[in-house]
C-alpha cells in the first residue's frame, strides 16, 4: 500500500453550500481538477503513475467550521456522507478523515462517532486555527480526550488566513508561505499546551513537514524554558510523538531537515492534491526516492508509515 494522506475533494455542491453560510473564500478551490467527475479518470492515472494506491480526503481549509451551530453540523454531515460515499464507491482508492463542526465540541463529538464507527473513517480532520481560536484551544480538550481513548488520528491542516496576519495575507503570501508559517504556529501551539503528552495515544497529524519547526526545534528547545517555562516536556520530545506528511513541493532539503529533526518514522506520504498535480503530483512522490535517504527510511515515509499510523495494515 502507499498512501497520501494529504489530498483533497471539493464538489461544487459543497463549496455552494458554504458560501450559502457565509464563506467568502471558496474560489481557491473551484475548479482544480479535485471533482467527482471526468476529472476522476485523469487522477487515478496520475495515482497510478506513482503507486499511490489510496488517498485519505479532507475538505480543509473549506472545513465545516461556523459560528451557527446548526450551519456547522449541517456542513460536516453532508462533507462527511459525501466522502463516505466515495469511499463507499471507490474503496480501492479513497479513505477520508472525519470533518468535525468545530467550534461546537458537543456537536463535534457526536459527529466524530458517527463518522468513526458508522461511516468507517481512518480519523479526523480540523484546521489549525478554528474561527480564530487556535485547535490548541483548552475549549477542544474533549475531542483530544476521545481521540485518545480511541487512539485515532488528528489531521491538521492549515487554515488559509496567513496566521492572522495582514502582512501575509494583505501580500500574495497566504499559501506560499502563510501555510507553513500556520503549520509551525499550530504544533507550537499544542506542545505548550502539552496535548501531546497528555493525549500520547492521540495521533496528531500535521501537514507539510511540520512548517519551519524542523529548523527551529533546537531553537524551541533552548528558548521555552524562559519563554514558556510551563510546557510539560522539551518541544523536541513532544514533536517526536507526533506525525508529518512529506508535502515539501521536492524541495530535497526540506525533507531531510524533517528526517533528521523527527525520524523517518514520524514522516509520511504526501501530495497535496490537486495544488500539487501532474508532474509536480509525482515529484512528491519520487523526491523521497531521490533525496539520497537511506533506502529503508525512504520506504518507511512511502509505503509503512501510513498504513501503520492510519491502523491500515492489513487493508
Amino acid at each position: 500500500m502507499r498512501i497520501d494522506v494529504h489530498a483533497h475533494v471539493w464538489t461544487d455542491d459543497y463549496l455552494d453550500l458554504l458560501d450559502r453560510y457565509g464563506k467568502t473564500d471558496t474560489a481557491t478551490q473551484r475548479g482544480t481538477g479535485a471533482g467527482l467527475g471526468g476529472e476522476l479518470d485523469a487522477r487515478f492515472e496520475l495515482m497510478d503513475s506513482v503507486g499511490v494506491t489510496h488517498q485519505v480526503l479532507s475538505p480543509a481549509p473549506q472545513s465545516p467550521h461556523f459560528a451557527d451551530p446548526e450551519h456547522a453540523l449541517h456542513a460536516a454531515r453532508f462533507v462527511n456522507d459525501q466522502y463516505a460515499e466515495v469511499v463507499r464507491r471507490w474503496p480501492g482508492r479513497f479513505l477520508a478523515f472525519v470533518s468535525l463542526p468545530l467550534p461546537h465540541v458537543d456537536l463535534a463529538l457526536a459527529e466524530l462517532a458517527r463518522g468513526l464507527d458508522e461511516l468507517g473513517m481512518v480519523g479526523a480532520c480540523a484546521t489549525t486555527t478554528v474561527l480564530d481560536r487556535s485547535i490548541a484551544d483548552p475549549a477542544f480538550d474533549p475531542v483530544f480526550a476521545e481521540l485518545d481513548r480511541r487512539g485515532s488520528v488528528l489531521y491538521v491542516h492549515p487554515s488559509g488566513v496567513g496566521a492572522g496576519s495582514e502582512l501575509i495575507t494583505e501580500h500574495r503570501l497566504t499559501w506560499s508561505i502563510g501555510a507553513p508559517i500556520e503549520d509551525t504556529v499550530a504544533i507550537m501551539r499544542l506542545i505548550l499546551a502539552g496535548v501531546p503528552s497528555r493525549h500520547p495515544r492521540m495521533r496528531i497529524l500535521a501537514s507539510h513537514l511540520g512548517g519551519a519547526l524542523p529548523m527551529l526545534l533546537q531553537r524551541a528547545d533552548n528558548q521555552v524554558g524562559w519563554e514558556a517555562p510551563d510546557t510539560p516536556e522539551k518541544p523536541s520530545a513532544a514533536a517526536r510523538r507526533m506525525w508529518f506528511d512529506s508535502v515539501g513541493h521536492g524541495h530535497v532539503p526540506a525533507l531531510r531537515a524533517a528526517v533528521e529533526s523527527f525520524g523517518a518514522d514520524r514522516i509520511v506520504l504526501g501530495t497535496d492534491f490537486p495544488y500539487e498535480a501532474g508532474d509536480l503530483f509525482r515529484t512528491a512522490v519520487t523526491y523521497v526516492e531521490h533525496s539520497g535517504l537511506p533506502a529503508d527510511q525512504a520506504r518507511r515515509i512511502l509505503d509503512t508509515n501510513a498504513p501503520a499510523l492510519l491502523g491500515l495494515a492489513a487493508l
